[in-house]
């Protein structure tokens, strides 16, 4: 079996296992048995990719290249790592009576699924059916969101399934409109929706037909990766749903959204040789940006607070990359990256918390470095570093799209610099208390499993320090790919 026939079937098995046996007390630990076998596949899979280059498989309908299997190997070590987390979480929630046997099960095989449906859509060649994964993906978040069936989390999922699926609706139609591009130029028969096809014969396509789908696509898309004013479901379902949920959520169904807005980009900019595209995903991201922060000031949730970081750092993923450029293409990938170790861990930290507290608000979290010191300094690590503070690979990243756009688009530097002041200010005011105020709680009798949550800080502060040589080259290779290079 191929490393990415096993990437595949990994995931989806455990979801068909986990369903019948998902409320065994041994279901945490199938779990995360199966998320590392998806993560020992995604290792086996980049290290072919390293060696011998881009994959076309079976009959070309999934291809493997620099951009993709680098947030292949992301998706699975989060998805495991979280797998990880949730043992302990999800063993306290049942014993607070918020997760039943029937709850237990629909969540292990969902998150499963969901799993499978991320790394379908990252590592398919048909446009198509990447489309297909996305809205299977909506459907497991669905399901996962309003798996405590309070009225509080059916509202946030009901608005989760309506938002998203208004949005990959404009997909489906940007989809067809390539299709109806393509297939003047490829033929019915030729694989019309094959992207490897269609990044051939690029130049050849419609400009008028080609600047309407990715209109369509890029709405629909974007209201996946969470975009304003396209972001209203975003911190209803991290708010609403189980932490777990909120760290996959954050730190890998955007990324995956944002992924198939670069695949589209590339088309689009060969097609129209204009730079609408960047235009629009600097507008979008920049609003993003800015109105995050400010909807993320008035928060008292630390869930929705940190839901509204993630939008903000959407943003700047999405400016940078309509910036175009080497350096900017590889500073969204840097930050890709690093956001989707920071953010999840944060979660995995404020899970703790919560349950611990018996509270999201944050005013009633204070002294988690007296209730359990692994869990108020994973949160005050885990925040400073998504807030950008030096050596942290947030800094890094975000130093490099700042310093480009002071170079290339001096007129958004204000704007990114004053957002990130007042997001830096807004957050840390928020988590200094929680972490170092006093509190009358009695200290945890045995400190938490974080090793997620520290292993995750230490990568992302590997990568503010040093880019081994290895992933230095996917994202120079990815970056080349974004701009057109070789």
């Amino acid at each position: 079996m191929s490393a990415l026939a096993f990437l595949l079937a990994s995931p989806l098995i455990g979801g068909l296992v986990l369903a019948l046996v998902g409320h065994r007390d041994n279901a945490r630990d199938v779990n995360v048995g199966f998320s590392l076998a998806t993560f020992i596949a995604a290792c086996v899979l980049t290290a072919e990719v390293v060696r011998g280059g881009p994959q076309l498989l079976w009959n070309r309908e999934f291809y493997v290249d620099a951009l993709n299997v680098f947030l292949v190997t992301l998706t699975a070590f989060v998805g495991l790592t979280t797998a990880i987390f949730s043992r302990p979480y999800m063993r306290i929630e049942r014993d607070h009576g918020k997760m039943t046997p029937p709850r237990l099960r629909l969540y292990h095989s969902m998150y499963q699924l969901f799993s499978f449906t991320m790394l379908l859509a990252l590592t398919t060649n048909n446009l198509g059916i990447v489309w297909v994964a996305m809205e299977a993906a909506t459907l497991t978040t669905v399901l996962l969101v309003s798996v405590y069936r309070t009225a509080a989390s059916l509202e946030a999922a009901w608005k989760y399934f309506i938002l998203c699926g208004v949005g990959i609706a404009q997909a489906l139609f940007g989809t067809v409109l390539l299709y109806m591009a393509a297939e003047k130029v490829i033929g019915a028969e030729g694989g019309a929706l094959l992207w490897t096809n269609l990044d051939a014969v690029k130049a050849q396509l419609d400009p008028n037909i080609i600047t309407l789908a990715f209109a369509f696509l890029f709405i629909g898309y974007g209201t996946k990766v969470g975009l304003v004013p396209v972001h209203n479901w975003l911190p209803d379902a991290h708010a609403e749903g189980p932490t777990p949920v909120s760290a996959v959520l954050s730190g890998l169904l955007l990324n995956v959204a944002l992924y198939a807005v670069l695949r589209c980009k590339v088309l689009t900019d060969g097609a129209l040789h204009s730079p609408l595209t960047g235009r629009l995903m600097m507008g979008f991201g920049l609003l993003s940006v800015v109105a995050a922060v400010f909807f993320l000031i008035r928060q008292k949730d630390v869930k929705r607070m940190f839901a509204y970081s993630s939008i903000e750092h959407m943003g700047m993923m999405t400016f940078a990359f309509g910036m175009g450029g080497p350096i900017a293409s590889y500073a969204g990938l840097l930050h890709m990256t690093v956001h989707s170790l920071i953010k999840s861990a944060i979660f995995f930290a404020v899970g703790h918390a919560t349950q611990k507290a018996g509270s999201q608000l944050m005013e009633e979290i204070r002294g988690l470095i007296r209730v359990s010191p692994t869990v108020g300094w994973g949160l005050m690590l885990g925040a400073l570093a998504i807030l950008g503070m030096p050596p942290f690979g947030v800094f890094a990243s975000e130093f490099l799209i700042v310093t480009t756009a002071m170079r290339e688009q001096a007129w958004a530097t204000p704007w990114l610099l004053i957002a990130l002041g007042l997001a830096f200010a807004s957050v840390f005011s928020r988590v200094q208390p929680m972490v170092f105020g006093e509190t009358t709680l009695k200290p945890l009798a045995h400190p938490p499993a974080l090793i997620p949550v520290f292993v995750h800080l230490a990568l992302g502060l590997l990568l503010g320090l040093y880019i081994p040589p290895y992933l230095d080259a996917w994202y120079r290779q990815a970056a080349a790919m974004l701009v057109g290079g070789p």
